[in-house]
């Protein structure tokens, strides 16, 4: 019976030390996803993009950012996030249009949250070529 050298042991990470996917869904972390877009290091080059970001800064309650991406002729004078909201996901349902050869764009999606779910087909257009939420509709 062999023993084992303690050194070849695999090391476990634990979640904590794993970087973890952006809030909006995709497989990349939030800094080279969304927190890009949140930093102003870039902007989103689709509606879609666009739409992603602006989930992942309500789920990190960057009201800055979400004031920024919102068509200035729409823009609330100030938002107030529920701080007990706890947002659990998102799914993109459809896009129609909002590539970088559109000036308007669609994203239909469901973003959940403890509790339920928001089903809504938004509105976006480019203001100064980046692209801003205009508004949106709710589904049932």
């Amino acid at each position: 019976m062999s023993r084992r050298n303690p050194a070849h042991r695999q090391q476990r990470t634990s979640s904590a030390a794993r970087p973890l996917s952006c809030p909006c869904g995709l497989a990349e972390t939030y800094e080279k996803c969304c927190g890009r877009f949140h930093r102003g290091d870039a902007t989103a080059p689709t509606a879609e993009a666009l739409m992603r970001s602006r989930y992942s800064a309500f789920t990190k309650r960057d009201e800055a950012y979400l004031m920024r991406t919102w068509h200035p002729r729409t823009r609330p004078a100030h938002i107030d996030l529920d701080p007990a909201m706890k947002w659990t996901g998102l799914e993109i349902l459809g896009t129609d249009e909002g590539s970088a050869f559109h000036s308007t764009g669609t994203v239909t999606f469901r973003a959940s949250f403890r509790g339920g779910s928001l089903h809504e087909r938004s509105r976006f257009e480019r203001v100064a070529g980046a692209w801003v939420y205009v508004d949106g509709e709710f589904l049932d």
